[in-house]
């Protein structure tokens, strides 16, 4: 399935699932709930062939469940597809690009001053209409200026960070990314929520989790169709898992990162027998885009026998993890049936002058691992090529862009003085507003 595709007919399933069941006469639509990793790798799980089985609740909900071994994110960075999932359309079309860079790359730092466009329709605003209440706990990543605040794209609960957890800073050349519960801060990524990155020691995890189970305690209670987009980002680098899961597994930090996050996904399935709605639920896994490679191995995940990873559009970058768990309603067991840290000559090259304009095309049944791109004079590339080449165009004339979301770049509109900031007693100076042209190496 083309990214596209992907992201189009995730949107399109989860309205017509809600509707069709409606019209059946069940008392309400199916609860949904988006379990969305950050920058784990399509080898990270152990259905998917990593040796250390170290997720058995993961690997439990495939067995349970639909595995997704060809499913396939709209880009390789954090923001760019986070847009796409929520919104179901392209980042060239929804404004996650930029056209500072050939590759068209970019996501959402601190100092970018873009985010997700009003005229986007997210899938929490689509989900309103159907009566759902909304919640998402982790990582926004869709801009952080007011405008751009999820509460004002159709959610209704928030709890989380607009960015990622870099850091730590001083607050005085760049401040600490601020933590949100609904429309006000409640406290600082390394201040009120401590990430040790010399032990990797955080309770973030934990914290999701719960807010994750008491939200769906509260709307089962109150009869309410609920969506969770549960975007929690401890395989992010810097990694980071609490204390009984640190050092317990053998892939290192991020392994200990991964167990948790398996260990809080059971807890979650396991809340849903109890309250005996699992056959009104609809449970997503998947990631935002594959391992991070430059962080590798401490820091970073396994993208399995697939080449590169985040931030390239080879496989390893684009092809995730995917599971889907509806006890009832899926038959379980369905669905089983430049680059950094790797290069390969002619392939992963990394200046404009080293590509053809032809594009390099893989046959992934002989070649997963993309490392001998089909001849360009060979009659299986002539015939891929002409089969393919309508399709672009097609796409080519009918594309309308939208206005590039991550093109300026400005200190001042950083997480200075976050609403809720002054009541903490937190709000930060922000220095002269000098707007520039982002730079993306990517």
């Amino acid at each position: 399935m083309a990214p596209a595709d992907a992201a189009m007919r995730w949107r399109l399933l989860l309205v017509l699932s809600a509707v069709g069941l409606g019209a059946t006469g069940v008392p309400q639509p199916p609860n949904i709930l988006l379990l969305l990793m950050d920058d784990m790798g399509w080898g990270d799980l152990g259905v998917y062939g990593e040796p250390s089985r170290e997720t058995p609740n993961l690997d439990r909900m495939a067995a349970e469940g639909m595995l997704f071994p060809n499913f396939y994110t709209a880009n390789p960075l954090c923001s760019p597809s986070r847009a796409a999932l929520l919104t179901g359309r392209l980042p060239i079309r929804n404004g996650f690009y930029t056209t500072n860079g050939q590759a068209r790359n970019a996501y959402t730092p601190q100092e970018v001053v873009g985010g997700i466009p009003d005229t986007e329709l997210l899938l929490p605003e689509l989900l309103k209409g159907a009566g759902y209440v909304s919640k998402i706990v982790g990582k926004w990543h869709l801009g952080h200026r007011p405008q751009f605040h999820p509460l004002k794209h159709g959610f209704d609960e928030w709890f989380g960070s607009p960015n990622c957890h870099f850091g730590p800073y001083d607050n005085r050349a760049r401040p600490n990314i601020p933590v949100y519960r609904d429309w006000e801060m409640v406290g600082r990524f390394y201040e009120e929520f401590p990430i040790n990155q010399k032990t990797g020691e955080a309770n973030l995890t934990q914290i999701y989790l719960q807010e994750a189970l008491d939200f769906i305690k509260r709307q089962q209670a109150a009869q309410r169709p609920f969506f969770l987009y549960w975007a929690i980002d401890a395989t992010h680098a810097p990694v980071y898992a609490s204390k009984p899961f640190l050092g317990t597994s053998q892939r290192g930090r991020y392994g200990d990162a991964v167990r948790e996050i398996d260990d809080s996904v059971g807890k979650i399935l396991s809340l849903l027998q109890d309250l005996r709605i699992t056959e009104n639920t609809f449970v997503f896994f998947t990631s935002d885009n594959g391992a991070a490679l430059i962080s590798a191995p401490k820091q970073g995940g396994s993208n399995g026998p697939f080449l590169c990873g985040k931030q390239t559009t080879f496989e390893g970058g684009m092809r995730e993890p995917a599971i889907v768990w509806w006890p009832g309603r899926i038959p379980a067991g369905q669905g089983i049936d430049f680059c950094p840290g790797q290069n390969i000559s002619g392939v992963t090259t990394h200046t404009q002058e080293e590509h053809t304009k032809l594009p390099l095309v893989f046959h992934l049944g002989r070649d997963p691992g993309e490392r001998y791109p089909l001849s360009f004079a060979s009659t299986e590339y002539l015939d891929v090529l002409r089969r393919i080449t309508p399709v672009v165009e097609q796409h080519q004339e009918a594309l309308v862009p939208g206005q590039p979301q991550l093109n300026v770049c400005n200190q001042a509109v950083m997480n200075w003085a976050p609403p809720g900031c002054e009541k903490l007693g937190k709000c930060l100076t922000p220095p002269e507003s000098v707007p520039k042209k982002c730079s993306w190496p990517h």
